[in-house]
């Protein structure tokens, strides 16, 4: 099957926040190995676990942190000294992480000043990067759209079934009612192949156009890949486990095509 024809590059900004309408779709999962793939184009990349009530980042990395954002959040330490190293050095794929706290729903409590002084200190420690990754929480809680809110653009996970697409399309909407202005990205995740994802994008893209009154832009799609499974159970990021792998493939042309708006 060919591949999925050419588009612009989206001009996404420094700080993305990746969402979804529901969970189960990958969001973390491409959260983490897109902080990877621009890495290994040069960038110095944080994540940030946007999760407050179900923090899972740790756990797909297999990294024991010293300190999470339950520790800030505490006043036990500053949100600087709690940023975590994964792989290594920028020039070799590393990147940093802000963990939450792996089952833990201590943070899913916070108040809405708790929530923006965490998005205030996170826009201040996004100045030392080249690039930040909010991996948001799934659905459309206050807290989720408000840390959505922070970034400088949002991208919505999305997979070629019914209730992902309907979940996407209101976390959309109510990221537009919070701000009319906003023009969050479709990715499309483990496509059977390309003229499914662009199927489902483009179906979400004219519900956008005749209900929103926008056009969302599309940052790419990723094919179903048995290797992602092997990946996740084994902790590792799918370039380093798998480099030749479709998704690993497939997540490097997302990352570069973002790089080049």
């Amino acid at each position: 099957m060919s591949a999925v024809p050419a588009r612009a590059p989206v001009p996404l900004g420094c700080v993305l926040a990746i969402a979804s309408g529901k969970g189960g779709v990958g969001k973390t999962f491409l959260s983490v190995n897109l902080a990877h793939a621009f890495a290994q184009l040069g960038e110095r990349v944080l994540v940030f676990d946007g999760d407050l009530g179900l923090a899972n980042i740790d756990v797909q990395l297999g990294i024991a942190p010293k300190s999470d954002l339950a520790s800030v959040v505490s006043g036990r330490v500053e949100l600087a000294d709690a940023v975590t190293p994964v792989v290594g050095g920028s020039n070799d794929g590393g990147f940093d992480v802000l963990p939450g706290r792996s089952g833990s729903g201590v943070l899913s409590a916070l108040s809405a000043e708790e929530v923006a002084r965490i998005a205030a200190g996170l826009a201040a420690l996004s100045l030392t990067y080249d690039r930040v990754i909010l991996d948001l929480a799934a659905g459309v809680d206050s807290a989720t759209l408000r840390l959505a809110a922070s970034a400088d653009d949002v991208v919505v996970v999305v997979q070629d079934e019914p209730t992902s697409i309907t979940d996407a399309y209101a976390f959309i909407k109510c990221l537009r009612a919070r701000d009319d202005g906003a023009a969050p990205a479709l990715l499309i995740n483990a496509a059977d192949g390309w003229t499914q994802a662009r199927r489902a994008a483009d179906g979400l893209t004219r519900a956008c156009e005749q209900f929103l009154g926008f056009t969302p832009p599309h940052a790419g799609a990723v094919r179903r890949d048995d290797k992602v499974r092997d990946a996740v159970r084994n902790q590792e990021l799918i370039a380093a486990r798998h480099p030749q792998s479709n998704a690993a493939e497939d997540i490097a042309k997302v990352a570069r095509r973002i790089l080049r708006g």
